[in-house]
């Protein structure tokens, strides 16, 4: 995909057009697309091995050789191999009612090198679509009420989630080869749906986060007070003393306070965010039963079946995808340029974290579209996506500190340990952006011109 100059390492092409080996290969503007990108942690499905190249396995085009999975049989003209019809339906998908499996059809003329946009992307949506249904039967089993543990009940919200994040954020990228109504509609349920079962999740990691970040403070140098720069490496413990923070006392009264403040801390952390997570979990059971989910699983049924594609689309090269790809390529780019450069960021400064969502963001959607084209997650991105989960759960960790620091009526050893937590949290966002900066693979495209 061509880029801007100096941008991409000269040994390894981002996006390419993909090559006609045996047949194809593998195929959130809204608040509520951004919220269920946002929702997603560092094992909610993050980029994995594999890549351009020899690592990438080869796929056939569906007739050609053996059926593409979670897709109907159709039969290719030319390949070398007799029509066959579609096989009879089985059982039904779990999520939604029977669907008529469409009949027998004649796939269009293919191009010259033999590989279709539809032959890309439908597969990919359609493998999407039955994990998610098989997420979403998986979910169910372990949901009933003689799995006490819950654990195989988070595993499948863990895979639902993710199933619904690559549907969402292809039907985003690819939105000008789909049909333009169906992907916008499916996409805001779909965005919906990912973020009220990520919030739990979302709760719960932030509490361990909390709780162990106090645990460690209340026995190890404190952090620096605002405004100055931690005297170690970023990712480390500074090595200040309390009299930064308190005036000139000495350093052990201000760890015999922290140590009181800590325990009063943690037992309020604990109180607003079980809640927020109890709360989270009844909103998600009842998203689960609402007819709109129903009509979400409907949705993503059809969708395991067929692909509906803009007019025109049909019998379209592969060409038709690498458009939509190298434009998020090319906003993920623009996001990481934009970003604050190191002289001029500040720890405390939280204003600066929406541009790091963003291009967090971004990532995600570049990542999906990869996918799709070259049929693998783009490996040399793997440490870069990661820093930027750590800085978002760093982030919204912090905010839940000075939250908790807000509260009416505490003591001020609690508001005190409330603020060394805030500014560990803090020091933790600024460690990941420099852990960003230097796995990031393209250097040149650190620095605005």
């Amino acid at each position: 995909m061509p880029g801007g100059a100096g941008v991409r390492r000269p040994d390894h092409p981002t996006t390419t057009r993909p090559t006609a080996v045996n047949g194809a290969l593998p195929g959130p503007e809204s608040p509520e697309a951004r919220e269920a990108l946002e929702a997603d942690g560092p094992g909610g499905g993050g980029p994995g091995g594999g890549g351009p190249g020899a690592g990438v396995p080869e796929r056939t085009v569906p007739g050609a050789g053996a059926p593409e999975a979670g897709g109907p049989e159709r039969p290719v003209p030319g390949s070398g191999t007799p029509e066959r019809t579609v096989p009879e339906a089985g059982a039904p998908e779990a999520g939604g009612p029977d669907h008529a499996v469409p009949g027998p059809t004649i796939a269009p003329p293919l191009p010259a090198d033999g590989v279709t946009a539809e032959a890309v992307l439908a597969p990919y949506l359609q493998g999407q679509a039955a994990d998610f249904l098989r997420s979403l039967r998986l979910h169910r089993e372990h949901s009933a009420p003689s799995d006490a543990g819950g654990q195989g009940a988070e595993a499948a919200a863990r895979a639902l989630r993710r199933s619904a994040r690559r549907i969402s954020g292809s039907l985003h990228t690819f939105r000008t080869v789909l049909d333009p109504a169906w992907a916008d509609h499916l996409r805001t349920e779909l965005a919906w749906l990912s973020g009220t079962l990520a919030r739990e999740h979302a709760y719960a990691g932030r509490l361990t986060r909390l709780l162990d970040a106090l645990h460690q403070l209340s026995g190890a140098t404190l952090p620096a007070a605002r405004g100055t720069k931690p005297a170690t490496k970023p990712g480390t413990q500074p090595a200040t003393t309390a009299a930064a923070r308190t005036a000139g006392a000495p350093e052990a009264q201000g760890r015999a306070v922290l140590g009181v403040g800590a325990a009063r801390a943690g037992a309020l952390l604990e109180r607003q965010l079980t809640l927020a997570r109890t709360r989270a979990h009844s909103a998600a059971l009842q998203a689960l039963g609402s007819s709109r989910f129903h009509a979400v699983a409907d949705a993503v049924a059809l969708l395991a079946s067929e692909v509906p594609l803009a007019p025109g689309t049909t019998g379209r090269g592969a060409e038709a995808l690498l458009e939509p790809a190298e434009r998020a390529e090319q906003r993920l780019l623009a996001a990481v340029v934009a970003l604050p450069a190191d002289e001029s960021a500040e720890p405390y400064n939280e204003a600066q974290d929406a541009a790091w969502h963003q291009a967090r963001l971004l990532l995600r959607l570049h990542r999906y579209a990869h996918e799709v084209v070259l049929g693998a997650a783009d490996p040399v991105l793997t440490g870069a996506g990661h820093a930027l989960d750590l800085h978002r759960d760093a982030a919204e960790a912090a905010a839940a500190a000075a939250a908790a620091a807000r509260t009416p009526r505490i003591a001020p050893a609690t508001a005190y340990a409330l603020g060394v937590l805030h500014a560990d949290q803090r020091h933790e966002v600024e460690a990941a952006r420099a852990v960003f900066r230097e796995t990031w693979p393209y250097a040149t495209a650190m620095t605005a011109p």
